[in-house]
């Protein structure tokens, strides 16, 4: 799974208003020739990053090549259960990755493109946001 090599702070504050701005980065396909963009807002963990990666490796096998655009870096803090009000906040739980609308997921290339768009397909039932598969033909 992804997790942060190194944190600026351990602990972050939770943020406001994510759902209502769209994306301003990683809009369009840098890398590959079909794409999977987020066409709404969620947090995405690095639980769900792995479980789409192993849904398009399983597709691209040795004859393509696949790009993860996105990072989880916000790490979200939980209290353990049972535990009474006070003493501090919880101990990081996962890390999760904003994602905006209009972002781009994942990119892949060197795989015919019906087996491209099945692959990302599938892979977009594995996030809690929709997603929509793009190609650079369109």
């Amino acid at each position: 799974m992804l997790i942060p090599k190194k944190v600026k702070h351990r602990k972050w504050h939770k943020g406001r208003k994510l759902f209502r701005s769209k994306a301003t980065s990683k809009l369009t396909l840098a890398f590959g020739s079909h794409g999977m963009k987020a066409m709404s807002p969620a947090w995405v963990t690095s639980r769900q990053i792995e479980a789409c990666r192993r849904v398009l490796t399983r597709y691209l096998r040795k004859g393509g090549k696949m790009w993860i655009r996105i990072f989880p870096d916000h790490p979200v803090t939980r209290k353990g259960s049972e535990v009474p009000m006070g003493s501090g906040k919880g101990a990081v739980e996962y890390y999760v990755c904003e994602v905006k609308p209009g972002m781009m997921l994942f990119e892949i290339d060197g795989i015919p493109a019906d087996k491209a768009r099945e692959a990302l397909k599938l892979a977009t039932y594995k996030l809690p946001c929709k997603a929509s598969v793009i190609s650079k033909d369109q």
